[in-house]
């Protein structure tokens, strides 16, 4: 039987080791574009009930973030720490892309909705063997360090509201990549680490598409209710995100994926 694409999302949420879960999140969404390359929806969408909280392996042991150690950045073991950080980032986005998917399969929404996030979910998959291949090459690997406990926080939040969900995971979290990867890849450009640069080059160019996916359909879905997405933007974030935005901000990637200054300046500050 044909698992449609919201069982596929499931399986790899119930999944816990991290190379399995990436292979998994890479097959199917191989799957549902062979599928889709037919010329219509062979595999369904369908339905599922995702789990409120993805499978995990036993390590790394999840933390606070005041718990986890802060490593400086010119040592090789800071570097260690910084790829670490990176690969589980990168392994917490697989589950959040596929929780989109399976979360809210039943939403009234255009199949590009679901074809932009299973590309995301296997773009993630691909950063998280990327970041675990330059762990490997130092003698380390993903689970060898603490790692931050309140990563999915934020899909906790955003569980019953799409709009929220976009605001806060692409638009804010994913976002925020863009403004802190080009100082991560100048750490080790400085290193001579010459494959860390190289992978964190390729996450770095393939975020700006999932923060462009997230204000592609919040604007469609403020269009659909007849909201001014800027004001409707701002109220989400406050009422979902723990905190206020800090700058320096990447204003052109972040001007590439559809976000204007006018979006994220007024929320670095309390109203």
């Amino acid at each position: 039987m044909t698992l449609s694409l919201a069982r596929m999302a499931v399986e790899v949420l119930t999944t816990a080791e991290g190379r399995a879960k990436t292979a998994l999140s890479r097959a199917h969404a191989a799957r549902w574009r062979a599928s889709r390359a037919e010329g219509a929806a062979v595999i369904p969408v369908g339905t599922a009930t995702p789990p409120d909280k993805p499978a995990r392996p036993d390590r790394p042991e999840l933390a606070q973030p005041r718990d986890v150690p802060r490593r400086k950045p010119g040592t090789p073991e800071g570097r260690i720490a910084l790829l670490h950080a990176v690969a589980h980032i990168e392994l917490n986005a697989v589950d959040l892309h596929w929780d989109i998917i399976a979360r809210f399969s039943t939403s009234p929404l255009p199949m590009g909705f679901f074809d932009d996030w299973v590309s995301a979910a296997d773009d993630e998959a691909k950063h998280f063997n990327l970041m675990a291949d330059c762990l490997n090459a130092v003698g380390s690997h993903y689970g060898a360090l603490p790692a931050h406990a309140g990563m999915w926080r934020a899909a906790e939040e955003t569980a019953g509201d799409l709009m929220a969900r976009l605001a806060v995971v692409p638009m804010v979290l994913e976002a925020r990549g863009l403004d802190v990867t080009p100082g991560m890849i100048e750490v080790f450009r400085r290193a001579g680490a010459t494959d860390a640069v190289t992978a964190l080059e390729t996450i770095y160019s393939e975020e700006v598409a999932h923060v462009a996916f997230g204000s592609k359909w919040f604007n469609f879905l403020c269009g659909r209710r007849d909201l001014d997405p800027k004001p409707a933007f701002h109220d989400l974030v406050r009422r979902h995100f723990h905190g206020n935005l800090k700058p320096p901000f990447n204003v052109e990637k972040r001007a590439d994926a559809g976000l204007p200054p006018d979006f994220y300046w007024p929320l670095t500050e309390d109203v």
